[in-house]
């Protein structure tokens, strides 16, 4: 999210309503045709992939799905010869990788586009589409707040940025040991400095959800965590989203989870499938805002 300005986090977001409200109304909107996205997975994935591949063929291009077994990256080829290679066949490259300096060096050695995924560290894509669907529910983000309840992963991460930049209000509650990293924290406050916004770091959940217009949270064991799984349950006990922790916000607040969700964990059942849960909406806006990603970097090239 750092690389981005929030004017351009804005124009992000208008193109993914204008895009949205065109396939609402049955529009064609083939803006990429002839356009070739390579898709590098070496996590699996449901909302990502599937949103990546369906926005590629809604703009009339084409994707192609390159798990850790279709190619040669991480079997003896290095990434900065991937990245030249895949240069010369396609137009983008997104990628979702275990190591933020993988998709970095990628990056630095791809004369094409490329859109981070996810990575151990970050999350951006998935941040873009909870600004929209925020936005959407809420009408504006200056001045909201959006508190996030347990671990400070990557996803929170990229959220934290996202929100420091365009001007809404962040509080993260985090069992001790699983705060945000320090370096994005200290970028985010930056941020904040400039947009008026506050950051705040706390372990206290119902301090965090006081007041705030929405309450985020995710899996407590996220996806190559399964050996700590035991320790986890026991560190975050007290973090769980139910009603009694949603009651100390705002009465109209929204409900947020990136998805898959393990209801009974970091989230009850009532609150998920409750009438304040927003959490297909923010799914589907996966797809609206991928949809601006590629269109405002992959338009126009070559």
């Amino acid at each position: 999210m750092q690389d981005l300005s929030p004017k351009e986090i804005e124009a992000i977001l208008d193109k993914a309503e204008e895009l949205k409200q065109k396939l609402r109304r049955g529009e064609p909107h083939e803006l990429l045709r002839g356009k070739t996205l390579a898709m590098i997975f070496e996590k699996a994935s449901t909302r990502t992939r599937v949103s990546f591949e369906t926005a590629m063929t809604h703009l009339g291009g084409h994707a192609i799905y390159l798990g850790v077994n279709d190619i040669h990256l991480g079997r003896g080829e290095t990434i900065a010869d991937t990245a030249r290679i895949l240069s010369r066949y396609v137009d983008g490259i997104a990628a979702r990788l275990f190591k933020h300096e993988d998709v970095i060096e990628l990056a630095r050695h791809s004369s094409v586009p490329v859109i981070n995924g996810l990575t151990d560290l970050h999350h951006p894509v998935q941040t873009l589409a909870d600004l929209l669907t925020i936005l959407e529910k809420k009408g504006k983000l200056k001045g909201l707040k959006v508190a996030w309840v347990g671990d400070g992963n990557n996803v929170c991460n990229s959220l934290m940025l996202g929100c420091s930049l365009v001007g809404l209000n962040f509080s993260a509650a985090c069992p001790r040991g699983y705060e945000p990293p320090t370096e994005i924290t200290k970028q985010a406050r930056e941020n904040a400095k400039k947009s008026g916004s506050k950051i705040e770091i706390t372990n206290d959940p119902p301090k965090s959800v006081t007041k705030a217009d929405v309450v985020y949270t995710d899996v407590f064991v996220s996806m190559g965590q399964e050996s700590e799984r035991e320790q986890r349950m026991r560190d975050f006990k007290g973090f769980r989203v139910d009603s009694k922790l949603l009651a100390n916000a705002k009465k109209d607040v929204i409900f947020m989870h990136c998805l898959p969700a393990h209801r009974g964990e970091e989230v009850t059942g009532d609150v998920i499938d409750g009438p304040r849960s927003v959490i297909w909406d923010q799914a589907e806006n996966k797809l609206h805002a991928q949809k601006a990603i590629l269109v405002l970097l992959l338009a126009g090239k070559r």
